[in-house]
């Protein structure tokens, strides 16, 4: 099982499934035409994305993709580790690996038997604001992958032996992917003191005082609220019909009962950030040192109209790449970066944060990257940006939307996670013409008021030195 990180910071991010933030994009290359309601399968373009709902309340979206014999099918439960009870962190990625254990039509191991056998892939991931389950098989063996999903969606088994092991797993990865690793226990840190008041300042995969006493009762409460078919999606992305989709979905998760009414997710919400905060962590296993300085900013889903987008754009302009102001600035005019971006985590179900980075090179001064790095975004919070570097921004946008066609798991993967954090189809139809409605008065407009100094949090890894 994978748990990503959804926010990458340098300088490499830890294993992820695909980036979030580059959601909205992606969708549109896809060119989603679908009712809200009841399914319309008579179009004659059998490339157009079909979506629609069963009986029981769960979502189905079929992106047919005919140039590989192959299918990608996935499961997206509305919940993550931001929707967990006090005291609980952690339980939802506990319950990803509790999901691959007996059912009562399926004995352990099966599922994994089945994938391999026919040469497909699976796996699953757990992130802040939702669960999924996925394989990748020929596309004769869809129907076998949702029996499968289905079964396991209702019909799960699990006893004291399956608890005790899978916590003992969960407990062995937290000591070797955090508490082992530098980085991974800043950005913790970091995370905890961004974060004041919303779920996002605990970590996915939970503290480890708190997933220590994860037990048979707690994981079964979880289940019972959370997965069932009208607190799912199902994504098909692949060499499939979708009339074909919709049979087979109606035969499999079709049978399950709906599950109870679950209420809107609303979280605390975060309160007015007014302070500059550091946090700082030495160690000796740290040879260059690096920093990050992190905003809470709105999401797409959070935003007004038009702060998103021009958020997006922002990083872009920034940090987004070889062509950004950072890079040109910092590593290819100065020298003093080996490495410097920004990144806009857009695809939050609350609000999100934006980001800075930088690690000096050769004999250059972390301190003075820093202020390099700080002079950029003041800059552009005073001065804006050009009209060409933005028309380029937009561009490269664009562009990357197309990139994203040529990859059919990502293609579910991000509509897949649109759906789960409360994205919309007019979302995804408008994006192309709200990006390019943004001006240079709206990127300044969003870095001057959401990027002062005045309201950020910094980490700092640093080497450990003689005394």
């Amino acid at each position: 099982m994978t748990l990503p990180r959804p926010l990458p910071r340098p300088p490499q991010p830890e294993p992820s499934t695909k980036p979030p933030s580059r959601w909205l994009r992606a969708l549109i290359a896809t060119a989603l035409v679908f009712a809200t309601t009841a399914p319309v399968l008579a179009a004659n373009d059998d490339r157009m994305v079909r979506n629609f709902l069963l009986d029981n309340g769960m979502e189905v979206v079929v992106i047919p993709d005919h140039r590989a014999p192959i299918v990608t099918h996935m499961v997206w439960y509305k919940v993550g580790s931001a929707d967990e009870p006090p005291g609980k962190s952690g339980i939802a990625h506990f319950f990803e690996h509790l999901m691959f254990k007996a059912t009562a039509n399926h004995g352990a191991g099966e599922l994994n038997r089945a994938v391999s056998e026919i040469g497909g892939s699976h796996n699953a991931f757990t992130s802040y604001d939702y669960t999924a389950f996925y394989e990748t098989v020929a596309p004769s063996a869809l129907e076998q992958m949702m029996g499968f999903e289905a079964d396991r969606m209702r019909n799960l088994s699990l006893t004291d032996d399956d608890i005790k092991t899978e916590r003992d797993v969960i407990l062995e990865e937290r000591r070797s992917r955090i508490d082992n690793d530098p980085r991974a226990v800043l950005d913790e840190a970091v995370d905890a003191t961004l974060w004041q008041n919303q779920p996002y300042r605990i970590p996915v995969i939970g503290w480890m005082q708190e997933m220590e006493k994860l037990n048979r009762t707690d994981a079964v409460a979880f289940y019972n609220k959370y997965y069932n078919p009208n607190n799912a999606v199902l994504v098909v992305a692949g060499d499939v019909a979708p009339e074909t989709v919709k049979a087979l979905a109606e035969k499999t998760y079709g049978k399950l009962p709906r599950g109870p009414e679950l209420l809107p997710r609303v979280r605390p919400v975060e309160p007015e950030q007014n302070t500059r905060r550091t946090v700082t962590l030495t160690d000796a296993r740290v040879s260059v040192p690096n920093f990050s300085t992190h905003w809470v900013v709105p999401s797409y889903r959070t935003a007004e109209r038009g702060e998103a987008e021009a958020l997006d754009l922002l990083a872009e302009i920034l940090g987004g790449g070889s062509r950004s102001r950072l890079y040109q600035q910092l590593v290819v005019k100065l020298g003093i970066a080996a490495e410097a971006g920004a990144w806009f985590q857009g695809t939050m179900l609350d609000a999100t944060n934006f980001t800075v980075y930088g690690a000096p090179r050769g004999d250059a001064k972390l301190a003075d990257l820093e202020a390099a790095v700080d002079a950029e975004v003041a800059r552009i919070a005073k001065d804006g940006v050009t009209n060409d570097e933005l028309d380029k921004a937009k561009d490269r946008h664009v562009r990357s939307v197309i990139f994203a066609r040529d990859n059919q798991d990502e293609l579910a993967s991000m509509y897949g996670s649109t759906l789960a954090t409360g994205g919309t189809a007019n979302d995804v139809e408008e994006w192309q013409d709200r990006i390019r409605e943004v001006t240079p008065d709206h990127v300044k407009a969003v870095a001057a008021r959401y990027l002062g100094s005045d309201h950020s949090t910094t980490g700092y890894l640093l080497p450990k030195t003689e005394n």
